[in-house]
This record gives structure tokens, sequence and C-alpha cells, in this order.
């Protein structure tokens, strides 16, 4: 699963994108990921702050990058730092609701279940903004 935050700066409205498919993201996945979001978000402006994943670094994803500069503004988060990405803060939500104690059959239930708290989550204005501000970091 991929997932991305979203908010306006006056913080009016907040919206949780999310992808899920089957196999590992990689560079490509992730560029896929990326349009799909500038697609979702009507070619808005974004700024994306993003962690230190292998694929966010690779030579392919920096040349995509700087074709993207027109509607795309990527700011890395440290090395480590988890506390500071609140989509972190998103699957630790799933995972303690949706997904906890869950023995499900297939992973065809898992991804139906952490969907579902996705869902939860991307309806909750206050809940997504509250994920930013744990964060302590600012719009």
């Amino acid at each position: 699963m991929s997932a991305a935050l979203a908010y306006r700066p006056d913080r009016s409205q907040a919206t949780l994108v999310f992808q899920a498919k089957h196999g590992a993201y990689d560079t490509a996945s992730l560029i896929e990921f990326l349009t799909d979001l500038h697609d979702h978000l009507d070619g808005a402006p974004v700024t994306l702050i993003w962690d230190g994943l292998p694929a966010h670094r690779s030579k392919t994803m920096k040349a995509w990058l700087a074709t993207q500069r027109h509607w795309l503004r990527v700011e890395p988060l440290p090395g480590y730092a988890p506390d500071l990405n609140p989509v972190e803060q998103i699957w630790g939500n799933v995972k303690a609701t949706e997904l906890a104690n869950l023995c499900p059959e297939t992973i065809d239930q898992a991804h139906t279940a952490a969907e579902t708290g996705l869902q939860r989550i991307g309806s909750s204005y206050p809940l997504c903004f509250s994920f930013l501000d744990h964060t302590g970091l600012h719009l």
C-alpha cells in the first residue's frame, strides 16, 4: 500500500489518497502513484514530504521528479524520522484498529480490512489533521 495525506494550507480540508497493489512498491509504481495523485488533485501544486525509502532516492525517481517541478516540490525527511511522517501515524492507527487481532485467511481479507481503515481515516478531517499535528510540522 502507498498513501499520501494532502492538506490545504488554510486547514480547511484534508485528503487521504491511497493505493493498494500486489507486490512491493518500486520506483516505477511510485511514479505511477504520484501521477495518479496529480490527477486526483486536479493538477494543484503539491509539496511532498518524503522519507528515505530507496525508491524515493533512485536515479530514475530523481530524473522523473526533475521533470515535475511545475507542480511537485519534494522535501526529504531526515534519515530515520518516522515521528515526522504523518503517514506513519496512519499505518499505526490502522494496525491498532482494523488490523488489531485480525487473523485473515487470505491476504485479500487483510487488504480489505486495511482499506476500510484508510477510508475511515480519510473521511475525517480532524483525524487527518491530528496526524499532522502529532509531527509538529506546520503548513
